[in-house]
């Protein structure tokens, strides 16, 4: 299957060239399929003509955000339509990468695809109008919400963990935040087995799901499951979200439902403890990753 993935660079977008290496993919970076020109995407996927486009990439820096609305709304919300449109064009399927930030995080048990959204700054906005983009121009699009994502390469809560540990004796971590951290690695192994409910079941997967890993943590939490798998000396101290003032609000409890999405491909997800084992594995050392 020929298949165009959007981000190349990005975690997800690696992490998906990977696990779709048996595939024929087309990764394109910016300067190939520049999101921040939604008028030029139609014309490289109807030239490119894929079986599949999956986009893995995105506006996502949260604080800046707030200062770049229209540049997060070209990336995040004009762009990923354009794309809906040119599928819809050559009749084919569209797999889009959303997030926990659609909410407002006042709730208190994990999220369902149908529950309400309501951003709390311009990325959540931003990312929310994407998905009314792409469902309006073709509904059976399959949009897949994820949290807290990391992996062992790219720019991610982990490796800023590690990096820090490297040369620290305490780090100051939130603990009044709540969600469920999510592997770019096992997000890219389910795909496949997606992609194939996919063609067997177009109805199941279409509209809006949840991914993610069975449990909730905090930031802190993660931190400290991090660090006494590879830097155990040092302490781990939790502080409230006060204590690092950010432009944009953080949802206090973003926990995805995950179960409807691993029931659709028939059997449970991982807890998020093995994969951050699976992740790290045996030879993945302090304080140098990407």
């Amino acid at each position: 299957m020929k298949i165009l993935i959007s981000g190349h660079t990005g975690q997800v977008a690696q992490a998906l060239q990977h696990a779709l290496a048996d595939h024929q993919l087309l990764s394109l970076g910016r300067q190939a399929f520049d999101l921040e020109q939604p008028a030029s995407l139609r014309e490289t996927v109807l030239r490119e003509r894929p079986q599949l486009l999956i986009n893995a990439a995105a506006y996502t820096a949260v604080d800046l955000a707030e200062q770049e609305p229209e540049r997060a709304f070209a990336v995040n919300a004009e762009a990923p339509g354009a794309m809906a449109k040119a599928c819809a064009e050559l009749g084919i399927p569209l797999i889009h990468y959303s997030t926990d930030y659609v909410f407002d995080g006042t709730g208190t048990r994990p999220y369902l695809p149908t529950d309400p959204t309501s951003p709390l700054g311009v990325y959540g906005a931003s990312k929310r109008e994407g998905e009314r983009a792409i469902l309006a121009a073709l509904p059976s699009a399959s949009i897949v919400r994820v949290s807290w994502l990391y992996d062992r390469d790219g720019k991610n809560f982990l490796n800023t963990m590690l990096r820090l540990a490297a040369d620290r004796d305490v780090l100051t971590v939130v603990d009044d935040q709540q969600g469920c951290p999510t592997h770019a690695g096992h997000l890219a192994e389910d795909l496949l087995h997606w992609v194939d409910r996919m063609i067997q079941d177009p109805d199941r997967t279409a509209g809006l799901h949840h991914y993610g890993h069975r449990g909730l943590t905090t930031w802190h939490g993660f931190a400290t499951a991090i660090l006494a798998r590879r830097a155990p000396d040092v302490e781990v101290r939790p502080v409230p979200t006060s204590a690092f003032p950010t432009k944009a609000r953080r949802p206090a409890y973003s926990k995805l439902d995950e179960r409807p999405f691993f029931e659709a491909l028939g059997r449970e997800s991982v807890t998020w403890e093995a994969a951050l084992e699976s992740c790290l594995g045996p030879t993945f050392p302090l304080g140098t990753p990407n």
